[in-house]
């Protein structure tokens, strides 16, 4: 008996010892947060203070921070709860954000204070942890009435009565969870500003993604944290947060860190070769065909690298007039999903004629040739021509197979001359006969039109097409068009489709109104980022954004009417010829306006053109650079003018839950088109950054992903000579660092054929003959991965003149406008050569400021003319070339007159100085000079320039001289410049030594002089 009860005891204790294992050692340890990049409340303070107060008298210890660095796994991990302390905007980049939800998903505890509702926006997860956003407060903090609504939890089971009144800040909310448990509410009748009508919380809990989260909307007086009641309720939370002290268990985490950015590289294919490309297609093979606006279809070659047309349509692309720009021309182009075995491409195009529409064709793609023979005419679409804008036009299919094809308005945004009452940048609503292109209710808002839409429809093996299932209107529907899938567009200039889910994603280019008129006219501009899980009517141009309204307007009498209705749109416009009644608005998931967003913030600002990318899935692609399983699911989304790259992460039910930076270390120069080859690598198709233009930053590239071992980064490269006299012994140092840590080895290219490898960053070395010398270094880690640094230019027989400038008997930091300043400059040349004062140039410019960047940069257009001609005499062309005198090769003056008018005379002087060439001026070869940089080049290019150069030149001040300060009105530092260019040697090319001296305008005395 004995025996069982031993044996009995023993098992209840290993039960008791494993039901214990997951407590954590020694007292809770929370952590309070309290960064904050908007308003910055001044009661943090007394909460920090409070909350470690409430540490020391209840047994847990108390961490304070304004450092998102500390949110990462092994942080993180330390504590039981994490108090959000009033902070406000964006606080987490995506990475804390990863490792945030990961804490929570791990078994950790939230404690939200206040203004942590006023806090990351476009982050939904968060939303729905703290449990709502702040939307608006009555001013001051008014005495209310709170209704305690459960008293058995921890933060409010020290309420005897069930109506608290205090004074407070009283928050409105937005996006209210409706999952959370609610503990107090306000009575909006006891005070004024209320917003959220009978049921308004300010205090709740709920368990969420694996973790606890309670939230109080008190604590912004900073006497809230000296309120006896007001602590315990607090504390209440805080303990709930706690919970039983558990260590966290991450292997019940999902969320994933994202990828370092720089893991991402551009990989170029084709730059400055296109003539405004807009939409392309990635073949089976790794082609890639793309259109271009004015007609040509382009083929890029994979396996030759090649770019070539192999088909052209004869397009509208430009109005006969010249009062508009058309955007029409070759706008869309798409493979069949069955390209393979078909060859079919479609391309949505204006054909030219009397005939006004857009058509979507297919045409046969064979033998790298589109047979323009082949065509089939799928779908015209009606569009007024001759105006200006919004022509949508991209093609993408669906996993169904299904085609969708966008639209757009077909409407002038910009206000109509020499009338009283025009647009000014809201929605174009003017019916008024002879106005229609000014009235986007004709096309966009109009279900018997099928401009301002995406189209979906099943194309059938003859080219004629069928109407599927599920699009907004059943064949059949008076006053409708069948094809219409979703309405209510402005300009769906790119869009795609989830290849899983047949989610429907676009970005709309919104309209241009700057601010808010919503008295009269209706909300600003927004871009609109989009999806449609259904077919719907997305609202435009009655409502923009989150379905903000616009109201009636009439263009003959200026009078406003009632703001829209998104239950129950009416379209009352004399063009429409649809339904009256229209479907409800569908609000837009995302949207920005051209300044800062409050809830889209890392939109940024300025130009807006939101572009819809494609839905990533790995499992889709084979190729060694696919993106990582973090992608899967996620939409990235992109702007046009604005350059950047977005990821966008989903709820699972499809809903947006937050976005963040894709790949944000590649510059990108107005990309216009973004898709997935078979290999799974990101395509990028950039228009540049002109407009109707040929572009030299046009390009074709992809987004290459390592997800392996990272080569060194070479932070930077210097020599402690680059100059001098033989033998000239240097020491070169390499700033490197592995990011995977690995061992690196160093490889010397000394410029002169010899290299040298060292264990060490470092290297000495002595040049023992005269010449120009170009050392890096290459840095390789142990799994060989390597990185090149930049080459640093060394003369070796020349050693760099050595200028100096004195100011005599002044003050030399500041100055005094209209007061004269004596100066003195003097050049010595260690090499003991004469100086010849005709190379000294002496320049005085006044700058706003101290930027080190810009202190020379008045004297240096002039005195590179100077250096280029040392560097030309110095150099083998002198044996060719005369300034004015007939040679073997021309003469410069003549070189000049050739291309004084050609804005790209520089680039191509530059390019033929370096590379050489023959064949312009007669058939000696002129040689190339590989060794020269940029600069040298640019320099001498500006000399030959200067030579037939008609314009008032800059001339230098005198050695020795005066000057009266003359800064310009809001200019407060004067900078004076000198340099010299010595007269270099044979087959070593001369250099300049310069020096500047920096005054400050003296803001002790009345500086009547300036102007």
């Amino acid at each position: 008996m004995k025996n069982y009860i031993a044996l009995f005891l023993g098992v209840f204790i290993i039960f008791l010892s494993s039901c214990s294992s997951n407590i954590r050692e020694g007292e809770p340890r929370i952590l309070v947060f309290s960064k904050t990049m908007g308003y910055k409340h001044s009661s943090i303070p007394q909460g920090m203070e409070a909350i470690q107060k409430l540490g020391i008298e209840n047994n847990f210890l108390v961490d304070t921070t304004k450092n998102a660095e500390v949110f990462n796994d092994e942080d993180l991990k330390k504590y039981s709860a994490i108090v959000f302390l009033s902070t406000t905007g964006n606080i987490l980049d995506a990475k804390q954000e990863a490792a945030f939800e990961r804490y929570i998903q791990a078994g950790g505890g939230f404690v939200g204070v206040h203004a942590a509702t006023d806090t990351e926006y476009d982050w939904g997860w968060y939303g729905k942890l703290v449990g709502a956003y702040f939307d608006s407060h009555p001013a001051g903090t008014p005495e209310a009435d709170f209704i305690i609504k459960d008293n058995s939890f921890a933060a409010t089971n020290m309420f005897e009565d069930t109506i608290w009144h205090r004074s407070d800040e009283l928050y409105n909310f937005k996006k209210l969870n409706p999952e959370v448990n609610v503990l107090m509410t306000v009575d909006e009748e006891t005070y004024e500003g209320g917003k959220n009508g009978e049921h308004h919380p300010m205090s709740w809990f709920h368990e969420y993604d694996g973790g606890r989260a309670f939230y109080t909307a008190l604590g912004h007086t900073a006497e809230s944290f000296s309120e006896d009641l007001f602590l315990r309720h607090f504390l209440g939370g805080i303990n709930y947060a706690i919970g039983k002290n558990e260590i966290l268990d991450y292997s019940k985490v999902t969320s994933q860190i994202p990828p370092d950015s720089d893991r991402f590289t551009k990989v170029t294919l084709k730059y400055g070769e296109f003539f405004e490309p807009t939409e392309m297609a990635i073949l089976p093979n790794n082609d890639i065909l793309i259109s271009q606006r004015r007609g040509e279809i382009m083929l890029y070659k994979d396996a030759t690298k090649e770019l070539s047309q192999v088909g052209f349509l004869d397009v509208y692309h430009k109005t006969l007039s010249a009062n508009a720009n058309a955007e029409e021309g070759l706008m869309g182009l798409q493979k069949d999903p069955n390209f393979e075995s078909n060859h079919w491409i479609y391309l949505y195009y204006s054909p030219t004629g009397d005939k006004w529409v857009n058509r979507l064709s297919r045409f046969k793609f064979e033998n790298d040739v589109l047979d323009t023979t082949t065509e089939q005419i799928i779908l015209e679409v009606d569009s007024q021509r001759e105006i200006c804008c919004h022509t949508g036009g991209s093609i993408a299919f669906g996993p169904d197979n299904m085609l969708y094809l966008s639209t757009g308005d077909n409407s002038t945004p910009f206000s109509e001359k020499g009338v009283k009452y025009v647009n000014s940048g809201f929605a174009p609503l003017n019916d008024l006969p002879g106005k229609e292109q000014y009235d986007a209710r004709r096309s966009s808002g109009n279900t018997n039109d099928l401009r301002g839409k995406i189209l979906r429809i099943k194309i059938n093996e003859d080219g004629s097409y069928s109407i599927p299932e599920g699009n907004l209107f059943p064949v059949g529907t008076a006053k409708t068009r069948p094809e219409i899938y979703t309405m209510g567009h402005r300009n769906p200039y790119r869009i795609s489709v989830d290849p899983k889910k047949g989610y429907v994603y676009w970005g709309d280019v919104g309209p241009d109104a700057r601010m808010d008129s919503l008295d009269t006219r209706g909300p600003r501009g927004y871009d609109e980022m989009n999806q449609a899980r259904e077919a719907g009517n997305f609202g435009w141009p009655l409502f923009v954004a989150d379905n903000k309204p616009y109201r009636d307007y009439d263009y003959a009498t200026g009078e406003s009417g009632e703001a829209f209705d998104p239950a129950k749109p009416i379209n009352d416009s004399k063009n429409n010829t649809g339904l009256r009644e229209l479907p409800k608005a569908m609000p837009a998931y995302g949207f920005y306006p051209y300044v800062a967003s409050q809830e889209f913030p890392q939109t940024g600002t300025g130009g807006r053109n939101a572009m819809a990318g494609p839905v990533y899935y790995s499992d889709l692609y084979n190729g060694p650079n696919a993106l990582p399983e973090y992608y899967d699911g996620k939409v990235l989304v992109y702007d046009w003018i604005r350059g950047w790259m977005m990821a966008v992460s989903l709820f699972p039910n499809g809903e947006f839950n937050k976005m963040e930076p894709f790949a944000d270390q590649i510059k990108v120069n107005n990309l216009i088109d973004m898709e997935v080859g078979p290999d799974g690598r990101v395509y990028l198709l950039e228009y540049g950054s002109g407009w109707f233009s040929k572009n030299d930053d046009s390009a074709l590239s992809y987004i290459e992903y390592n997800g392996g071992n990272r080569p060194p980064v070479v932070e930077n490269i210097t020599v402690d000579k680059t100059s001098g006299k033989l033998p000239l012994t240097i020491t070169a140092k390499v700033m490197a660092s592995d990011r995977e840590e690995d061992v690196m080895t160093y490889i010397w290219d000394l410029g002169n054929g010899e290299t040298k490898e060292t264990a060490t960053p470092e290297l000495t070395y002595t040049y023992e003959n005269v010449g120009d010398y170009f050392i890096s270094t290459t840095v390789t880690d142990s799994k060989d991965a390597s990185v090149k640094s930049e080459p640093i230019n060394i003369v070796v027989g020349n050693s760099r003149p050595e200028v100096s400038i004195d100011i005599i008997g002044g003050n030399t930091t500041s100055f005094n406008p209209g007061m004269a300043i004596d100066y003195k400059v003097s050049v010595t040349d260690p090499d003991g050569s004469d100086i010849d004062e005709n190379n000294i140039f002496v320049s005085v410019d006044y700058l706003e400021g101290m930027d080190e960047a810009s202190l020379s940069l008045g004297h240096q257009e002039v005195s590179a003319a100077v250096t280029g001609k040392a560097l030309t005499l110095a150099l083998d062309c002198k044996t060719c070339h005369k300034e004015r005198e007939k040679s073997v090769g021309p003469m410069y003056i003549d070189i000049a007159e050739k291309y004084k008018n050609d804005k790209k005379g520089l680039s191509y002087l530059q390019g033929k100085i370096i590379s050489g060439g023959s064949g312009v001026w007669g058939e000696v070869t002129m040689p190339a000079h590989p060794n020269l940089t940029q600069d040298e080049s640019r320099q001498i290019g500006l000399y030959i320039q200067s030579l037939a150069s008609t314009g008032v030149k800059k001339k230098s001040l005198p050695a020795v001289g005066t000057i009266k300060p003359n800064p310009v009105k809001g200019t407060t530092v004067m900078v004076i410049t000198a340099s010299y260019t010595d007269q270099g040697g044979n087959n070593v090319k001369p250099l300049t030594g310069s020096k500047s001296v920096v005054l400050q305008m003296d803001t002790n005395v009345d500086n009547v002089g300036a102007k």
